[in-house]
């Protein structure tokens, strides 16, 4: 606790001294920052809810407003649309809006793998990849990372993006009971709703993405996932508020390091729970290891995602692509600093 207070003063000190340039304490109200979550009850974006909770966006000086849309592609729409500041959602969307002409960047990586999986009814009768062709697989949103993970598990599976129908059924209880009326045969999904399928012995995983050796061996390399991404032009325009939201932002990936689950899980909102609390604890403590301790993009990660989108995005030139444009550490790392 004291080692907490201590990171705090020092954060608002450093703030106060020229990161941001919002004056002495009580001089104005503190900058504003909305974000969208393609998803606050997933547990893969359970930072941006837990960072409100803990109350480390207050801390950093920055009042932030949490949206939730089900679908990443809805929320990325929003933000393009001017609604929202940015948004808590893949970093594969900042690759596949600059191949159409859109310039975004993740400031701070928070999940290190896409904390997916590719689950299959048991009456669909798939038991491997090539399976899923002329399949009906569920996805959050059409355009969603969720839909560019099935293109690919196709694709790999020897078909291609025409030869499967993506349905977007959201998640949870939209998505089980899809799956339990026989609207689609397999999805793409995340937890708690992988492990409430298998509960209910409706699902089995055939694909897990939710490990690093899993997202090695089904895509084929390190895939950093969710993060906090904006347009570039409204970064270079807010670093002092960027600034400080990365700040919050990394001091909460320090908190799930140092954390046991049920301390994490004690923070989130009861109905995150879904009237099953032990599976949510369950759910929770096998996906700690997919939060980025550092927040900082993996070398290897960028790559990887092109590679995955162009296998299957076939009006997407590789070569035309400036990974450097799609990330930046600059906040993560000035944040280190301030922590130090």
């Amino acid at each position: 606790m004291r080692k907490d207070r201590m990171w705090t003063a020092l954060l608002l000190s450093v703030l106060l001294l020229g990161v941001g340039a919002a004056g002495p304490v009580g001089a104005q109200a503190p900058p504003k920052m909305s974000i969208m979550v393609g998803g606050l009850e997933k547990i893969i974006y359970l930072p941006a809810m837990l960072t409100q909770r803990l109350g480390y966006f207050k801390d950093a000086g920055v009042d932030v407003t949490l949206y939730s849309e089900e679908a990443g592609q809805s929320a990325e729409e929003e933000m393009i649309a001017g609604r929202v500041d940015g948004v808590v959602g893949f970093y594969d969307h900042t690759i596949d809006l600059q191949a159409k002409g859109k310039i975004l960047e993740a400031v701070v990586i928070l999940d290190r793998v896409p904390g997916e999986a590719l689950v299959v009814s048991k009456r669909s009768g798939i038991k491997s990849l090539a399976g899923l062709r002329g399949k009906k697989i569920g996805v959050t949103g059409l355009g969603s990372s969720t839909n560019f993970l099935a293109s690919f598990l196709v694709t790999k599976g020897g078909g291609d993006r025409t030869q499967y129908t993506p349905l977007a059924v959201g998640a949870g209880n939209t998505l089980i009971a899809a799956m339990q009326q026989n609207r689609i045969d397999a999805a793409v999904t995340t937890e708690p709703t992988i492990s409430r399928l298998r509960k209910m012995g409706v699902a089995d995983v055939l694909v897990d993405m939710r490990t690093a050796a899993g997202t090695r061996g089904a895509l084929g390399g390190t895939y950093p996932a969710a993060c906090l991404y904006m347009q570039t032009d409204f970064v270079n325009r807010h670093k002092d508020v960027v600034q400080r939201t990365v700040a919050a932002f990394v001091r909460t990936l320090g908190y799930l390091q140092s954390h046991t689950p049920a301390a994490v899980a004690e923070n989130m909102p009861e109905d995150y729970y879904v009237g099953d609390k032990p599976l949510y604890l369950a759910a929770l403590a096998a996906s700690m290891n997919m939060f980025n301790p550092t927040g900082q993009m993996p070398p290897d990660g960028p790559p990887t995602v092109l590679k995955v989108l162009a296998s299957f995005e076939t009006d997407m030139d590789p070569s035309k692509i400036d990974l450097r444009k799609t990330y930046t550490d600059e906040f993560v790392l000035a944040a280190k600093t301030m922590h130090k």
